[in-house]
C-alpha cells in the first residue's frame, strides 16, 4: 500500500502541465542526442546545468532532474536509429543494434528493426522504472556486496564473452578484443599520471575518444568499403521496404529476447562502470548461445532478436541506474554525475534520505520516467516512416551528408581538429577489418571495459597488498571467474571439436 500512496504522491508531481512539458523537452533533445552521431548525452547535460538555474524555484529541482533524465534515456533510444539506419552508434550502448539492425535495413525490414527497438525500449524501461520503484533498497545492497575484485572478474567475463560476439574466426575475434584493450591504454596512467602511448601528441594525454573510434571503424570504415566497389556492387540499400511495422512472428520471435535483455540490463543497470554498455553487449552474447528455431535467420545476418534484446537491456540499465544516485547518492556513470551536480545546485544532498526527506522529488522523477518512455514511443513510432525515407537518398548524396555530420560531431567532443584526423585513420582501419573478416564490435568491448578493467585490478591487488589470491578467496569474485572460464570452454569446444576450423582458417 505504501508503494502505492507513493506512486499517487508521483503521478501528482509528474503530471502537472510543466513538469510534463520539461519530460517532453528532455525526451526531443535526447532522441535528437541520440540520433546525431558524436554528441552525448553527457556533454548535452553537462551544457545544460547552468539553465537549471533559470527554472522556478518551486518547481527548479523535480522539473530539471525530469529534463535531464528525459535526455538520458531518449538519448538511449535514439541511438538505435543511426545504428539501424546507418551503421553509425549513436551511443556505445548502441553499437550491438548495429550487428542485426543494420542488415535489416539492408533487407529492406528497417522498419520492424527500429519498431522493436522502440518497443523493447518502452517495456524494458517500464519494468525498470518499476524495478526503481518497488526494489531500490535490495538492488542497492546487490551493488554494495560488489568490490574492487568482483568488479576486475565481472569485466572478465565481459572480454569473455565478446568472444561470442563473432560470427567468425575465434582468433580473429580475440585478436580484436586484444586491440581493443591496447587502444583504451592509450592516454595518462591513472595511478602515476604518466602519460603513456600518446607518442608524445599532448591530445592522446586524455586517452582515444570512445566517439571517434566507433564513429570511424562503423560509419567511415563503411562509407570506404562501399566506395571501393563499384556502383552495381555496392551493400546499401536496394532491398525493397517491406512494411513499417513487425509481423506477428517477429512480435513472437522478439518477446522473449526483450524479456530475457530486460532482467539483464535491470541488474547490471545497478552495478557502477557503464552498466548500460555492459547490459547490451552481455544480452546479445545470451542471444547468440540460444539455439535457433527452424527458418530463424542467424544473429549478426539480420534477427531481430539482436535488435531487441541488447536495446531493452540498455533502456532497462539507464532506468535502474538511477537507483545508486537516489538511494546511496553514489553515481554509477558520468551521466549520473552530472545529475547529482543537478541537485547539488539546487541544495538537494543526494542519498537515502532523499527518499525521505524529500519524497516528491523521488517519487516524481520515478513517475516521469514511465510518462518520458511512453512520450519517446509516441514521438518515434509514428517518425519510422520518415527515416526510412533516408534509405531512399541516393548514396552519392548520402555518404557526403554521413562524413559532415560525423565531423561536425566528434569535432564537437573536444573542440579539436585532431579528432577528426583520427576518424579518418580509424576509417582507413575499419576498412583493413572489412577486407580481413574482422569484426569490430569486440574491438569496442575490449576498448571500453580495457581502462575499467585496470582500474578495478590494480585497486584490489593494493587492497590485497599484491595478493592474486584474492581473486578466488572472495565468494562472488570467484563464481564470476567460474563463470568467465564456462563460458569460454562453451566457446572454444565446438572449435576443438571441429579441429578449431573456425579459429584457424581463413574466412
Amino acid at each position: 500500500m505504501d508503494l502505492l500512496a507513493n506512486l499517487a504522491t508521483g503521478f501528482a508531481v509528474a503530471g502537472t502541465p510543466i513538469n510534463l512539458l520539461y519530460a517532453l523537452i528532455g525526451c526531443l533533445l535526447g532522441t535528437l542526442i541520440g540520433v546525431l552521431p558524436g554528441i552525448g548525452p553527457v556533454a548535452t547535460i553537462a551544457m545544460l546545468l547552468p539553465a537549471t538555474y533559470a527554472l522556478p524555484y518551486a518547481t527548479g529541482p523535480v522539473s530539471s532532474l525530469i529534463m535531464l533524465a528525459g535526455i538520458y534515456y531518449g538519448a538511449q533510444y535514439g541511438g538505435s536509429t543511426t545504428a539501424i539506419l546507418v551503421n553509425l552508434p549513436g551511443e556505445s550502448s548502441s553499437v550491438v543494434t548495429t550487428l542485426d539492425g543494420y542488415q535489416m535495413a539492408r533487407q529492406g525490414r528497417a522498419g520492424p528493426a527500429l519498431a522493436a527497438a522502440g518497443l523493447g525500449s518502452l517495456f524494458a524501461g517500464c519494468v525498470g522504472t518499476l524495478l526503481l520503484a518497488a526494489f531500490a533498497a535490495p538492488l542497492t545492497e546487490l551493488a554494495f556486496a560488489f568490490g574492487p575484485a568482483e568488479y576486475c572478474a565481472l569485466m572478465v567475463v565481459g572480454l569473455i564473452g565478446a568472444v561470442v560476439l563473432a560470427s567468425g574466426s575465434l582468433l580473429k575475434a580475440i585478436a580484436m578484443i586484444i586491440l581493443g584493450l591496447l587502444l583504451g591504454l592509450v592516454g595518462t596512467d591513472i595511478n602515476s599520471g604518466m602519460t603513456r602511448f600518446t607518442m608524445e601528441m599532448p591530445e592522446l594525454a586524455d586517452g582515444i575518444g570512445f566517439v571517434a573510434l566507433a564513429m570511424g571503424v562503423f560509419g567511415y570504415g563503411e562509407i570506404i568499403s562501399n566506395l571501393a566497389k563499384s556502383e552495381v556492387d555496392r551493400e546499401v540499400f536496394t532491398a525493397k521496404v517491406q512494411g513499417l511495422m513487425p509481423t506477428r512472428a517477429d512480435i513472437q520471435q522478439m518477446m522473449p529476447a526483450v524479456l530475457r535483455g530486460t532482467v539483464l540490463g535491470s541488474v547490471l543497470g545497478v552495478l557502477p562502470g557503464g552498466g548500460a554498455v555492459l547490459a547490451s553487449f552481455a544480452s546479445y552474447t545470451l542471444e547468440k548461445k540460444i539455439k535457433l528455431k527452424a527458418g530463424e535467420v542467424p544473429l549478426g545476418q539480420g534477427n531481430i532478436r539482436g535488435v531487441a534484446a541488447p536495446e531493452s537491456a540498455n533502456n532497462a540499465g539507464a532506468q535502474t541506474s538511477f537507483i545508486p544516485l537516489l538511494t546511496l547518492g553514489i553515481p554509477p556513470n558520468a551521466v549520473m554525475a552530472l545529475m547529482v551536480g543537478a541537485m547539488t545546485i539546487h541544495n538537494i544532498q543526494p542519498g537515502p534520505q532523499v527518499m525521505t526527506v524529500n519524497p516528491e522529488l523521488f517519487w516524481g522523477l520515478i513517475v516521469s520516467m514511465w510518462i518520458g518512455n511512453l512520450m519517446l514511443i509516441v514521438l518515434n513510432l509514428p517518425m519510422i516512416g520518415v527515416w526510412i525515407k533516408l534509405l531512399t537518398v541516393p548514396y552519392h548524396y548520402l555518404f557526403p551528408a554521413i562524413v559532415l555530420f560525423c565531423a561536425i560531431g566528434v569535432y564537437t567532443t573536444n573542440n579539436a581538429t585532431f579528432d577528426i584526423w583520427l576518424v579518418a585513420l580509424f576509417g582507413l582501419a575499419g576498412y583493413v577489418f572489412t577486407k580481413l573478416g574482422c569484426e569490430p564490435a569486440p574491438l569496442l568491448l575490449g576498448f571500453i571495459l580495457g581502462p575499467m578493467l585496470e582500474e578495478y585490478l590494480k585497486r584490489a591487488l593494493k587492497l590485497a597488498r599484491g595478493d592474486w589470491s584474492v581473486f578466488i578467496t572472495r565468494p562472488l569474485s570467484a563464481a564470476l571467474l567460474a563463470l568467465g572460464v564456462i563460458l569460454l570452454l562453451v566457446v572454444l569446444l565446438p572449435a576443438i571439436k571441429s579441429k578449431r576450423k573456425e579459429a584457424f582458417v581463413e574466412d
